[in-house]
């Protein structure tokens, strides 16, 4: 694990990256510095027009997060909670589904750091986010919400329809319509449902994982994809982990197509390392 540092020096760096700027690490910077950067330029993307599709949750070291109550609060530590706000900072546009906000009411802003806050995007299918919520009410960014009823808004936020299938949209047509309004940096943010739905769809290219020293026992938990049969169908992306002092972040880089490789655990006696083997002797 490598210890990471976000100094003022490195996030006005990677905010200058993230507008475009050839930037680079200051060649006094310190181990710890180098690895916040190496942690954060890819989501900053720099002059790349490509889309870039990122997720980020923050869980428990079980799992979870939140109770089985819904308090959901204090999950991530402070410098997680810091992280967080930094992936917003360097996104065009941040997604959530209406659950989360119904549950969390978040503002989606980047007020724990320096920088300008993400374009607001609810998913709500059936239209039951309130128009009251404070994503939508303040208007502090553009705010989107996509549906497929055909609901007004209050001026000021955009709506965008699109059909859906039992109450669930196609997140490649999610993707289509924010690609079309120029939002090509797009932070999936939760609920877990949601980053689900991206991931297994190949959308996403790259998945933080925090986790944070707490352990809840029981509750709703981060990602919940698809079950599987056997190991060898898991999806190993490649993986770095960086230290935050009150979290570790697992930085997980996909594949071009937005899917993690397949598992490459032996699969048959012959391939089990000697270690492994003995140890199950």
């Amino acid at each position: 694990m490598r210890q990471a540092e976000v100094t003022e020096g490195v996030w006005s760096t990677l905010l200058g990256l993230r507008e475009g700027a050839r930037r680079a690490p200051g060649p006094d910077w310190s181990a710890a510095e180098r690895a916040a950067w190496d942690l954060y330029a890819p989501i900053a993307g720099g002059a790349d027009p490509g889309p870039y599709f990122f997720a980020q949750v923050g869980q428990s070291i079980d799992g979870r997060v939140a109770t089985v109550s819904g308090d959901a609060a204090d999950v991530s530590g402070h410098e997680g909670l810091c992280h967080l706000h930094r992936c917003r900072a360097l996104a065009d546009a941040v997604v959530i589904g209406v659950r989360t906000a119904l549950a969390d009411n978040p503002r989606l802003t980047v007020r724990h750091v320096p920088g300008r806050h993400p374009v607001r995007v609810v998913l709500d299918p059936r239209g039951r986010l309130p128009d009251e919520a404070g994503l939508l009410s303040d208007a502090s960014a553009h705010r989107i919400v996509i549906q497929s009823v055909p609901r007004r808004r209050p001026d000021g936020v955009e709506v965008i329809t699109l059909p859906s299938r039992e109450h669930v949209m196609n997140p490649r047509a999610i993707r289509d319509a924010l690609l079309a309004r120029g939002l090509r940096r797009v932070l999936v943010e939760g609920g877990g449902t949601t980053i689900a739905h991206f991931l297994e769809a190949g959308l996403l290219d790259r998945l933080h994982v925090g986790v944070a020293p707490l352990i809840i026992g029981a509750g709703p938990s981060g990602l919940r994809t698809s079950p599987i049969d056997r190991l060898s169908q898991a999806l190993r992306p490649r993986t770095a982990v960086y230290g935050l002092d009150t979290d570790v972040i697992f930085d997980c880089a996909l594949d071009p197509s937005g899917s993690a490789s397949r598992s490459t655990w032996p699969t048959t006696a012959e391939e089990i390392p000697p270690a492994i083997a003995a140890s199950r002797a």
